[in-house]
C-alpha cells in the first residue's frame, strides 16, 4: 500500500513568514507535525511519502505512485484541501482527512471517502481494523481524549528538514482556560496532558541525528498548563540535555500568568526558551471579562510584558478588535498599548467566532453570525455582526495596521524590545543560513528598502547599546518586512475598503 501524506498551501498570512523565509532561503516556516505522527501511526509495511505543498507541488508522479491519500489541515487551508482533495480524487485516489478543518467542516467535503477526526491515537486504530476487514466507516470520532503516552515519534525521515525555518514538537494538549472564542478546550478539553520528559528528549534526539541545529517551537497551546511537570520533569530535563546539544532553542505558546513566577520563567530560559507568543487580546477591563479571559484581567499587562522580556523571554503578542463592548478609543489604546510594551510581533485581528466555541453559540442564538471564519487571524474578515458599525471596525482596524507596521514605529517598537530584553547566555549555532540573512537583509532593507533611514538608525543603536543582540534587531528588522507586506495586503483588501 502507496500512502500519500498531503499537507495544502497555506495563503500568505501573518505566521506563513513567506517574504522572511526569502532572507533565508526557505520554504516554510514549519512542518507539518501531525501527519508525520499519523505516518508512524499507519502500518511500517505501507510505503509513505509526504508532500507539504508549502514546500513543493504535488506532482502527477505522486499522484500515480500512490493508492491512498491522507490529508491534514487547518482552517486557514480550506481553499488549497478543496483543490487537493479534487485531485487526488479525479486520479482515482482514496481520500481521508483529519485535523481542525474536518473536525469543524467536514460535512462540507463531500468527496472525502474517511474522516478520522478528534485525536488520531483514538480515532485511527479502528479506522485501520476495519480497513483492514474491508469494511470501513465513513467517519471516525471519540469524545474521549487519549493518554500522550501512546503517541509514536514523528516520522522525520519523510521531511526535508532544509526546506523548514523551524521543527515542531508536542509536549502537552489542552488548556486549563476556557476563553468565549477559543476552540482549543473544544479540540482538546480542559484536562491538561502532557509527554514524560523522556518522550520529548526522545523526539529532541531524533531531530538532532539527523543534523538538526535550529530552532524547535514547542506547539502546545499553553505551555505553563502544568507548571509542577515543566519545574520538575520536562524543564530539568531539556537543560541537561542542551548540555550535550548545542545549537538548538526553543519557543513556544503560553499565557500571561507566567510572570507572576520568577521561577518558571528562569528555568524556561535557562533550558533554552527565548519567544514566547501569549494572547493578550486587548487592554480593555470590559472585554477581557465579555471573553472569559480571566487570566488576563485585573492585572497591569504592559508590566507583565517588560517582567517577561526580563526575565530573557521576547513577547510576541496576539491583540483582537471586534469584542462587543469595544468603543471608538479602542484602537488607540490598542496602538498605545502596543507600542509602550515593546511587543515587536503583535498579532492584530478582528473577532471571528469558531464552531465550537461559546462565542459561537451566543452569536448564532442572537442571528449575528455572517458566514464561515476565514481562519486567517490578520485578513479583515469576521464572521460575526458586531455590535460597532462595520464601517468603524474597519476604519479603525486599518488605522491599527498601518500605524504599528510604519517603519517609524515599528522599528522604534525593537529598540523599546530591546532595551528591557535580558540578552542570551548561549549564542546559537551561526550557519551559512544566517550570514546569507544578513547580506540580503542589508541589501534589501538597509540599500533598497523605504525604511533604509530607520534601519541604520537601529543598526548603530544597537551597536553602541546592545552589541550582543545585533542578530536579533535584524531578525526582527526582517520580520518587519514581513508584516508590512501583509498589512499592506489586508489594507487593500475589499472587505475593508
Amino acid at each position: 500500500m502507496n500512502i500519500l501524506l498531503i499537507y495544502p498551501q497555506f495563503p500568505d498570512t501573518f505566521w506563513s513568514f513567506k517574504r522572511a523565509l526569502q532572507f533565508v532561503r526557505k520554504r516554510s516556516a514549519f512542518p507539518p507535525l501531525g501527519l508525520l505522527t499519523v505516518a508512524s501511526m499507519l502500518p511500517k509495511e505501507w510505503s509513505k511519502r509526504l508532500v507539504d505543498t508549502n514546500v513543493r507541488e504535488l506532482s502527477k508522479d505522486d499522484l500515480d505512485w500512490a493508492d491512498c491519500a491522507f490529508i491534514s489541515a487547518m482552517v486557514v487551508q480550506r481553499g488549497s484541501a478543496h483543490q487537493i482533495i479534487a485531485q487526488c480524487k479525479e486520479a482515482g485516489l482514496l481520500v481521508v482527512a483529519g485535523g481542525p478543518l474536518f473536525q469543524i467542516e467536514h460535512e462540507q467535503f463531500p468527496l472525502v471517502d474517511h474522516f478520522v477526526l478528534n485525536e488520531a491515537e483514538l480515532t485511527l486504530p479502528p479506522f485501520l481494523a476495519d480497513w483492514e476487514k474491508g469494511c470501513p466507516q465513513r467517519l471516525y470520532s471519540s469524545e474521549l481524549f487519549p493518554d500522550l503516552r501512546l503517541t509514536p515519534l514523528p516520522m522525520w525521515d519523510l521531511l526535508d528538514m532544509e526546506k523548514y525555518a523551524t521543527m515542531c514538537v508536542q509536549s502537552s494538549r489542552g488548556c486549563p482556560f476556557d476563553c468565549d472564542f477559543c476552540n482549543i478546550t473544544a479540540l482538546f478539553g480542559r484536562r491538561f496532558r502532557v509527554k514524560p520528559s523522556r518522550q520529548i528528549l526522545a523526539e529532541l534526539n531524533g531531530l538532532y541525528e539527523r543534523g538538526w541545529r535550529g530552532a524547535v517551537f514547542f506547539v502546545d497551546d499553553n505551555f505553563i498548563g502544568n507548571k509542577h511537570y515543566l519545574k520538575t520533569d520536562l524543564l530539568p530535563a531539556l537543560m541537561a540535555w542542551r548540555k550535550t546539544h548545542r545549537g538548538i532553542g526553543f519557543n513556544t505558546e503560553t499565557s500571561i500568568n507566567l510572570a507572576e513566577d520568577e521561577q518558571l520563567m528562569t528555568l524556561m530560559v535557562e533550558a533554552g526558551f527565548d519567544t514566547v507568543f501569549i494572547g493578550i487580546e486587548t487592554p480593555d477591563e470590559d472585554c477581557l471579562a465579555e471573553c472569559s479571559k480571566v487570566q488576563n484581567r485585573n492585572r497591569d499587562l504592559v508590566d507583565d510584558v517588560k517582567r517577561m522580556q526580563r526575565a530573557g523571554l521576547q513577547v510576541q503578542g496576539g491583540f483582537i478588535v471586534g469584542f462587543d463592548h469595544d468603543s471608538p478609543s479602542i484602537f488607540q489604546r490598542q496602538i498605545d498599548f502596543i507600542q509602550k510594551s515593546g511587543i515587536v510581533t503583535a498579532m492584530v485581528g478582528l473577532l471571528q467566532a469558531p464552531p465550537g466555541t461559546r462565542l459561537y453559540e451566543r452569536m448564532k442564538k442572537e442571528g449575528r453570525l455572517r458566514g464561515e471564519m476565514s481562519g486567517d487571524n490578520v485578513d479583515g474578515t469576521t464572521n460575526i455582526a458586531p455590535v460597532m458599525s462595520l464601517e468603524a471596525l474597519y476604519e479603525g482596524y486599518r488605522k491599527i495596521l498601518e500605524h504599528i507596521y510604519a517603519p517609524k514605529y515599528y522599528y522604534q517598537r525593537i529598540r523599546t524590545f530591546l532595551r528591557e530584553f535580558k540578552a542570551p547566555t548561549i549564542r546559537p549555532h551561526v550557519q551559512w543560513g544566517h550570514i546569507r540573512a544578513v547580506l540580503h537583509a542589508t541589501y534589501r532593507l538597509g540599500i533598497l528598502g523605504s525604511e533604509r533611514f530607520q534601519y541604520w538608525k537601529l543598526m548603530l543603536w544597537t551597536q553602541f547599546h546592545r552589541p550582543r543582540l545585533i542578530p536579533e534587531a535584524i531578525k526582527l528588522a526582517i520580520y518587519g518586512y514581513h508584516f508590512r507586506k501583509v498589512s499592506e495586503q489586508c489594507a487593500r483588501s475589499p472587505s475593508i475598503k
